[in-house]
């Protein structure tokens, strides 16, 4: 088990397990995962939540906020870094101009009346 902190805008390659799954607890903040053969499924896992990411599943997490996401992370292997591989062919599959359509618009802030 560790801690990983994403800062914001950061992001991991495009990769996969081949041996072991992983389990990801959210402390704070939030993170974008897409994840599938070809990427093609997407998930917001925010504070207090779980993820569960089978052995052998491609999956490219990102922090697309402007706060850092920090998570607890468990694998089946000890030796996790040992079986990753890197998918660089998957890198352009995620449209990142269009992900923060992802995101929560903010709200407008108050403004005071002109008096």
């Amino acid at each position: 088990m560790h801690l990983l902190t994403i800062p914001p805008g950061g992001r991991a390659k495009a990769h996969k397990h081949e041996t072991h799954e992983t389990a990801i607890y959210m402390l704070s903040g939030e993170a974008h995962t897409w994840y599938g053969d070809r990427l093609e499924n997407h998930v917001i896992v925010r504070a207090g939540e779980m993820f569960y990411i089978p052995a052998g599943v491609p999956h490219l997490p990102a922090n697309l906020s402007d706060e850092p996401a920090s998570a607890v992370i468990a694998r089946t292997d000890p030796n996790e870094q040992e079986s990753v591989v890197l998918l660089p062919e998957l890198e352009a599959l995620v449209d990142w101009d269009h992900a923060n359509l992802h995101l929560p618009k903010p709200l407008a802030k108050p403004t005071a009346p002109n008096i």
